[in-house]
């Protein structure tokens, strides 16, 4: 069955219903070098709420504030009907160390500064960004929760962070009574498989919607690159410069990744539909993942985006996809499969 746009569906354990494709606001502004100027924004933003869209994704620190910004103009006649979801955690103001940290002076500066950008009294969705390793986990919790009663936020969420601690946060936020974790950001895609080895289970058992960034893998997933794009020397990350530096920073461009846009490429040939189509499709394969994030720099790639909703694959397919992808899930989970049979003495016992 096809999706839409407004085919809703629930936030990890919360009733906050939002689209099966979030809009990535990455690509809101210029300041990067690569991004989408102010009108062409415009568009991305009108063709996907006109679509019934209604998941919106930014950060503080997107385009040097250009996306929040840029949202704040483009929502201030719908705002209510938009899930706006925002994150913290990046450096604001270099030179100043508590200008950037998961901890409590950071995050409500942050929000403070988002809610003015943004041009709205409360954030939908808040995410700690990237996870610093500094800050007291009862710190953080304590601080999202006293967001959420102060109404400046009504959902707390969190990213790129350990599972091991997460899960340690969603208990502690339960055993206290504070706001708990309803989505947990990560990168998932067919190159970068490896979080299925803890984190998106964790999230299934922690109640966690799984918000995909990056379906794509900077674009490798889309063929548009080729062996003469390797590099010879390592290439240092940095959100400034081209997309092809990002992708080969990022561990994306390499002879694997390689591998498998050609098999994308190849099912997406069998289907009639483009290999962004297929790749996209694919995350949305997996039960736990709620919404992957699509950031098209143009109209024309958002609207191709947008056409993942209506791939069907059938078993052979996806077959081929896991085979070209298919990561070793380590110890202890590649031992309790071998041993699972000696362990409950030849009894068929289902796993979900």
């Amino acid at each position: 069955m096809s999706l839409t746009l407004d085919t809703y569906r629930l936030l990890g354990r919360s009733g906050l219903r939002v689209s099966p494709l979030a809009l990535g606001t990455m690509t809101f502004g210029a300041d990067w070098g690569w991004g989408a100027d102010t009108d062409e924004a415009r568009k991305l933003f009108e063709i996907y709420v006109e679509r019934g869209g209604n998941f919106i994704d930014t950060a503080s620190m997107y385009t040097k504030g250009s996306s929040e910004r840029l949202l704040g103009k483009f929502t201030c006649d719908n705002r209510e009907s938009l899930v706006l979801a925002t994150k913290y955690t990046s450096l604001r103001r270099p030179g100043d160390p508590n200008s950037g940290g998961n901890h409590r002076k950071s995050m409500f500066a942050s929000v403070e500064s988002s809610l003015r950008q943004l041009n709205t009294d409360y954030l939908d969705l808040l995410y700690l960004h990237v996870w610093d390793f500094l800050t007291p986990v009862e710190e953080i919790l304590r601080g999202l929760d006293d967001l959420v009663r102060q109404g400046k936020v009504l959902y707390v969420a969190i990213s790129d962070t350990p599972a091991w601690q997460v899960s340690r946060m969603q208990t502690i936020a339960d055993l206290r009574g504070w706001s708990p974790l309803v989505a947990l950001q990560i990168e998932y895609s067919l190159i970068e498989r490896t979080v299925e080895r803890d984190l998106v289970p964790m999230a299934h058992e922690m109640g966690l919607g799984v918000i995909a960034w990056s379906p794509l893998a900077g674009g490798v997933l889309t063929g548009k690159y080729g062996h003469a794009d390797l590099a010879e020397q390592p290439v240092t990350a940095s959100r400034e410069g081209t997309r092809k530096d990002l992708a080969l920073a990022q561990g994306h461009l390499t002879e694997r990744g390689l591998a498998i846009a050609d098999v994308v490429k190849e099912i997406a040939a069998q289907l009639g539909k483009t290999p962004s189509q297929v790749a996209l499709a694919w995350t949305l394969q997996n039960p736990d993942v709620t919404a992957p994030i699509v950031g098209a720099r143009t109209s024309a790639q958002l609207e191709d985006n947008l056409g993942a909703l209506d791939v069907a694959f059938d078993a052979a397919h996806l077959a081929r996809l896991d085979e070209a992808s298919a990561i070793d899930l380590g110890f202890p989970h590649e031992f309790l499969a071998r041993n699972r049979s000696a362990m409950f003495g030849g009894l068929k016992v289902e796993t979900r």
